[in-house]
């Protein structure tokens, strides 16, 4: 089943986001080389500014709980990157 890993940055995160990107990208790459990754990728700041607002997963996890557990780990979540982070069922309909 997929979901989506729905995520909100703390003010001013950009130097927090680079300190452990690569850690987070080797967990997003992991998924994907097992063919559970739909896409993920950042909000930028809407005024233009360098940095981001948060974060976008949407992965296959075989329940609720084990996405809720994966994203509880996210390095960015240890980095006080992410101040909130919410995970829900997606149901893909397009493309």
């Amino acid at each position: 089943m997929l979901f989506a890993i729905i995520s909100e940055d703390v003010p001013n995160s950009l130097e927090r986001r680079k300190n452990v990107r690569p850690a987070h990208l080797a967990r997003l790459q992991a998924l994907a080389d097992q063919d559970r990754l739909l896409v993920a990728g950042p909000h930028p700041n809407s005024d233009g500014t360098e940095g981001f607002t948060g974060s976008l997963v949407i992965a296959e996890f075989d329940s609720l709980e084990d996405a809720s557990r994966w994203a509880d780990v996210d390095p960015y979540i240890e980095a006080g990157v992410y101040a909130n982070v919410v995970v829900k069922p997606f149901k893909a309909v397009l493309p």
